[in-house]
């Protein structure tokens, strides 16, 4: 399959799971260009990282990292829900998917996807879903998602 990205692309912007090291390479950065996302601490980034670990293949978080800039440069993170529905079935949950707007329109957004969709499936999810802005519509049904529904919120803070 052609998809139009040079050898070296596709090395210097690999997919791969989120590292203990990331958040000195700009992880929390990133994710304050999707939302409001204080700067934490050291040692607390190291507890939720390791508490998120502790799920194994429930709470997947992906980066990838710039090797030419040693950055990361986009992110997505997928956790896994146990229903009782559809025979004790698994629902794939994708969040928090970023590309630094340096980098946007170099399909990195699309691997994460792909990244995160790949690994739902490869845990026995019957779907993937998540929730995005109208502007964002587009970009997601590219990626073979399809609007069902609507998103409701509440939030407590």
């Amino acid at each position: 399959m052609q998809t139009g990205h040079s050898s070296t692309e596709e090395e210097t912007c690999k997919v791969r799971k989120l590292e203990i090291t990331d958040k000195e390479k700009g992880f929390i950065s990133l994710l304050q260009q999707l939302t409001a996302c204080d700067s934490i601490s050291d040692k607390a980034f190291e507890e939720r990282f390791w508490e998120i670990t502790k799920y194994g293949d429930d709470h997947l978080i992906c980066v990838v990292e710039d090797k030419n800039s040693g950055r990361i440069v986009a992110t997505g993170s997928v956790f896994i829900e146990r229903k009782f529905i559809r025979n004790c079935g698994k629902v794939g949950h994708i969040e928090d998917v970023v590309v630094d707007s340096s980098v946007r329109g170099k399909h990195l957004g699309t691997k994460i996807i792909e990244y995160l969709s790949d690994h739902a499936r490869s845990v026995g999810c019957y779907k993937v879903i998540l929730d995005c802005s109208s502007e964002n519509k587009p970009f997601y049904e590219r990626c073979g998602f399809k609007q069902k529904e609507v998103q409701m919120v509440k939030y407590f803070v």
